[in-house]
């Protein structure tokens, strides 16, 4: 029964929120850890805490039902009908799956009703779309053979997913996996678990088996890790950060070589032009870019380069537009901005603050700490002027809500300095000039380009990076369904 977003909030206060595993073996372990919540740092319950037999017996149970289950033998029209179904309940329980992304992760409740569970549920829905509109190939061969090219599922799927968003997470990398007849295994992040348990359980509810889909809650470290170095797991699907990721490249050379792809961390630029039209649809697509989801965003247009002609004019109208950017207990529908996720983040996106002013940044507006609210991992949104490249702002991903402007006068100048990162992963530009658009649109090493405003794309293009900040292939789009299969060909001689 699905609930509102007053009883969650009621049975986080009571310490009564769960989040188990969802495995197709009886054998489980019993162990749990506490689950905080970043708003005021008090327990809103527990979630179980995996291990590496947890992993062994859901990969056998994926593995078998890989093998001989009804899921991947299924036609592609009789999987689509029950992903369909599942996005009807999940558009039943849009409320309670908000607010189970609001207490776990600190983010904002508007966020969450408007923006993440839309998503996820539109995702759902386009891949279910997907299904049966996706064909193989003939080869052009002689009239002495037939020739075809198609696509087969990978095998046991091991999804691992970042804390930030997420609902929105678990779609981006289930649903295209499970689509295409794979067994996953979803391992989500044990600072975020709530979401994933009941989105899992209502796949079951929907028709998915179990064995199909599978929950294995716990630390990254212990699941994480087995799930990468399991010799029977195919392919590991990653969001998170760029140190993680490299951790799966070497599980996978240890183990079976398993296939792997990542989405892993960025220090996204936002260039302003001299001829950008500055308005106030410019000045909120950069807000958004620098502070949408308290800057905890891999794809956070953390670097601001502005022309010297527009910075004057244009920190005067960011600093006033970030009077509408108010800080406090994400449970308000007004707050803009919630906690940082845990007390470790908190201190370091805290070090960044004193590293900044340190090393000779101007501090233009914000960088108050409110210790008052709840947990007192509470940032406001900060920007930071004057940020040459060889600084720290400049260079590290912060995750947390610092904004660095820089100066330039020359668009080769600004191009160098969008691309003067080992990240890759998106930045977005502002000119009026149609042939510098494309000049600097194909000039600028990141997987995802745009202009005159913020934006990631949506489902129907695929999201990913250059650099460090990605490997081996892309979310969204049917570009990601591509990874979730082998290539085959079948030769028939005449």
């Amino acid at each position: 029964m699905s609930m509102t977003t007053a009883q969650v909030f009621e049975l986080s206060k009571k310490q009564q929120l769960w989040a188990g595993h969802l495995i197709a073996s009886e054998q489980v372990s019993e162990a749990t850890l506490p689950n905080y919540s970043p708003i005021d740092n008090n327990p809103i319950g527990t979630i179980a805490k995996g291990n590496r037999q947890d992993v062994d017996l859901a990969v056998i149970a994926a593995r078998n039902a890989f093998d001989t289950g009804d899921w991947r033998r299924m036609s592609p029209a009789e999987r689509k009908v029950i992903m369909q179904r599942w996005c009807k309940l999940m558009h039943e329980n849009i409320d309670e799956l908000a607010a189970l992304d609001c207490v776990d992760a600190g983010k904002p409740i508007t966020e969450c009703l408007n923006t993440d569970l839309p998503a996820t549920i539109e995702t759902f829905e386009w891949y279910a779309e997907t299904a049966d509109k996706v064909f193989g190939k003939v080869a052009p061969t002689g009239s002495d053979a037939l020739g075809l090219i198609v696509q087969e599922p990978i095998g046991v799927v091991g999804a691992v997913l970042p804390w930030n968003f997420p609902a929105q997470m678990y779609a981006w990398k289930v649903a295209p996996a499970l689509i295409t007849g794979n067994s996953v295994i979803v391992k989500p992040a044990e600072l975020t678990s709530l979401s994933a348990y009941r989105l899992t359980q209502l796949a079951y509810e929907a028709g998915v088996p179990k064995a199909a889909l599978q929950l294995i809650c716990g630390l990254g470290e212990e699941v994480g890790a087995a799930l990468g170095q399991h010799m029977d797991v195919d392919m590991i699907s990653f969001t998170g950060s760029t140190e993680v990721g490299r951790l799966f490249l070497q599980y996978s050379a240890q183990s079976n070589l398993k296939e792997v792809v990542l989405e892993c961390g960025g220090k996204s630029p936002q260039v302003v032009f001299a001829d950008a039209l500055i308005n106030e649809q410019t000045v909120e697509h950069i807000l958004s870019a620098a502070f949408w989801n308290m800057s905890e965003n891999c794809s956070c247009g953390s670097r601001l380069i502005v022309h010297s002609s527009q910075k004057e004019a244009l920190l005067s109208l960011l600093q006033e537009g970030l009077k509408s950017w108010k800080v406090g207990l994400p449970y308000d529908p007004e707050v803009a901005i919630g906690p940082m996720i845990e007390r470790a983040h908190f201190d370091k996106v805290v070090s960044y603050l004193d590293t900044a002013k340190a090393e000779g940044a101007t501090l233009v507006a914000g960088g108050r700490i409110h210790e008052e609210v709840g947990s007192g991992w509470y940032i406001e949104p900060t920007i930071f002027d004057n940020v040459s490249a060889d600084m720290t702002l400049f260079k590290e991903e912060v995750f947390g809500p610092i904004l660095a402007i820089t100066s330039f006068e020359t668009e080769e100048e600004a191009i160098t300095l969008a691309n003067q990162s080992s990240y890759g992963l998106a930045a977005s530009f502002y000119t009026q000039n149609i042939h510098r658009a494309f000049r600097v649109a194909a000039a600028i090493k990141a997987g995802t380009v745009s202009i005159n405003g913020f934006s990631e794309g949506d489902i129907t293009t695929p999201f990913g990076g250059y650099k460090q900040s990605g490997f081996g292939g892309r979310d969204n789009g049917l570009e990601a369904l591509s990874q979730y299969t082998q290539t085959k060909t079948i030769w028939l001689v005449n």
